[in-house]
Parts: structure tokens; sequence; C-alpha cells
């Protein structure tokens, strides 16, 4: 097959090209969408990351596109609806770091409960031992909320019970047994809010899930409760979060993924690629807000990000090409 690979560094391109030997391959550091779209076009299989969108303009320009094999386990950057009217199948990597993003969510769960950042800051900065203002809080005793029991949100409770902490979850979905199997409960989303010490989210972008952290649920958390996001930017209403921050009603936030990620991350891509029209730029510059607020900690979608697991998404992501090419697909995006 003719596979091209976009997003990918040099590491990566060295490893597929030992582990594909039997296809054509071609890679790109660059992303792939309407605006960037590459100069051949005739590839039977596409892979791409997170910072690719591929829609229905893209899928057009594609015609011998068989496969789309996602490096992610999320998949809303891929029209799955025009993919299927096509004919396309779209594989994703449904387990590559459950342990990964939940040991970065307590990571900033730890920086905002030992105010770890600003202790550093302060010597970095000052040169002072100074312990005023840096008081923090015990994670023994708390009761963390986890929102979504999927792989990750089972590996948090794990973490979570080893620190001593009360654990309750909520699910649209329970999974029967596995309360009793590690130790939770399983509550309303609306008992979760109003009795959560921390507020944890490992839920996938969805219609039901976009903004399901608003300023109605936000009215409903216990004074001073912490949220924790390392699932989608989306699933929180920035707005609301600066609200419910200023106003000390949230005690603190850990996020490691943000509304409108792209141009925050980069503002160069205004001047290189155009179109700030199609970007919230309200939504950009409270993302700024956040970056300056003391009780925010920020990642930059970097949960993900360790050698184990970026091992594990290209042997999936190799397993699914294989597996496509011989007639037998899997880990299919429904």
């Amino acid at each position: 097959m003719k596979i091209s690979f976009f997003e990918i560094e040099d590491w990566e391109a060295e490893y597929l090209k030992s582990k594909l030997p039997g296809h054509e391959l071609f890679f790109s550091p660059a992303r792939i969408d309407k605006d960037s779209l590459p100069e051949i076009k005739d590839f039977d299989a596409l892979s791409v990351f997170t910072g690719s969108k591929i829609d229905q303009s893209v899928l057009n320009v594609l015609p011998n596109l068989k496969l789309i094999a996602t490096r992610t386990t999320g998949f809303d950057h891929i029209d799955l609806a025009a993919s299927a009217n096509r004919g396309i199948i779209v594989s994703n990597v449904p387990s590559y770091g459950e342990n990964t993003v939940a040991e970065h969510a307590f990571g900033l769960l730890l920086a905002i409960s030992k105010k770890i950042y600003q202790s550093f800051d302060r010597i970095r900065e000052t040169g002072s031992f100074d312990l005023k203002g840096l008081q923090g809080f015990d994670l023994k005793g708390k009761t963390i909320g986890v929102v979504g029991t999927g792989r990750i949100g089972q590996y948090v409770v794990r973490i979570a019970k080893g620190f001593g902490m009360n654990v309750i979850a909520y699910d649209a979905f329970p999974k029967s047994g596995l309360d009793a199997e590690l130790g939770f409960k399983y509550v309303s989303f609306e008992e979760l809010l109003k009795t959560s010490d921390v507020i944890t989210l490992h839920v996938p972008l969805l219609p039901e899930t976009t903004h399901m952290i608003n300023r109605d649920t936000l009215a409903m958390v216990k004074e001073g409760c912490v949220l924790i996001n390392t699932s989608r930017g989306p699933v929180v209403d920035t707005t609301a979060l600066i609200e419910a921050l200023n106003s000390g009603s949230l005690g603190g936030a850990g996020l490691d993924v943000l509304e409108e990620e792209v141009p925050t991350q980069d503002e160069r891509q205004f001047l290189l690629y155009g179109r700030p029209e199609e970007h919230d730029l309200k939504t950009i510059l409270e993302n700024h807000i956040l970056v300056d607020m003391d009780n925010v900690v920020l990642t930059p979608h970097n949960a993900f990000n360790t050698k184990e697991a970026l091992q594990r998404i290209l042997d999936t992501t190799v397993d699914n090409i294989e597996k496509f090419a011989a007639g037998t697909p899997q880990n299919l995006a429904k």
C-alpha cells in the first residue's frame, strides 16, 4: 500500500520504515487539513495525529484513500460519517497510555495541592525560601470524583486509592462489577459535583460531553474543589471556568487541554495559515487569562507524551495497517 504519515518526527519515521517494509511510505511533519493539503494525493492509507482535521473537503482530494489510521484514542478530528460514505475504514489506538495519562492527571493535582510550581518559581525568581502563601493540602481522606471509568479513569481510581482518597465516579454507562473490583462508588453526576474535593475528567469529546462542565454544573461544585482535565478542552466551558476560579467557588484547575488549543500553542499559525475568523478568538484570549492565574497549572496537551506511550502508539498503528492490508481491519472507530 501507499501510505502517508503526517505530524511525524524523524525517529518515528525511521521506526515505521523498519516495521512496514512491504509498503511505500511517505512522511511529513506537517498536519493535514483543508488549508494544508499534501502534494501527493493518491495514497491508499493516511495516518494522522491530533493536529490534523480530516473532513469532507480533505477526503474529496484523496481519491484512492481506503484507510485512515489515526495515532490517537479520540477521533473527533475525523469526519466518520463522510469517511463511511466513501467506504473508508477509520482505525484508532484504543489503548496506549491509560497509566500515562492517569499519572499526568495526578502530576497536575499534586502541583496544585502542594503548590509545587509556586514554590519553585519563588526560589528561582527571588532565591527566597519563605513559606508564606505556600500552604497546600493533603490528598489522603479527600473525595475524588472520576468522570468516566474507561481505561484511563480506572487507572486514576487505582492511583487515588494508593493516596488514601475516597473515590466516587460517574459514567453514562457504568460497568457492572467494576466498582466492587476497584473499590469505588458509582454516583449521579450531580452528587459527584456536590461532594467531590477533586473532579477529574476522563471522557471522550462527544456532543453529550461538550461543555459538560459549565456555569450550571460549576454552580453545584463543592466550594474550593479542584478540577483536573486531561481529556479534551471543549469538555469544559472556558468562560464558566474562569468565572468560577475568579470567584473562588473553584479552588484550582489543572489543565492539559484547552479549547482552541492549536492557535494558543502557536500563534504563528495565524501568520502561516491565516483564517483567524474560524477560531473562537474570545476563547483564545481566555486561555491566556488562565495562563496568568495563580490557581491554575497548565501543560500543553502533554499527558500522553512519554517514550513508552509513544512506542505503544506506533506499534498499534503498524498493527492496524497490517491487519487492514490482510483484510481483517481492527480497532475500528465508531
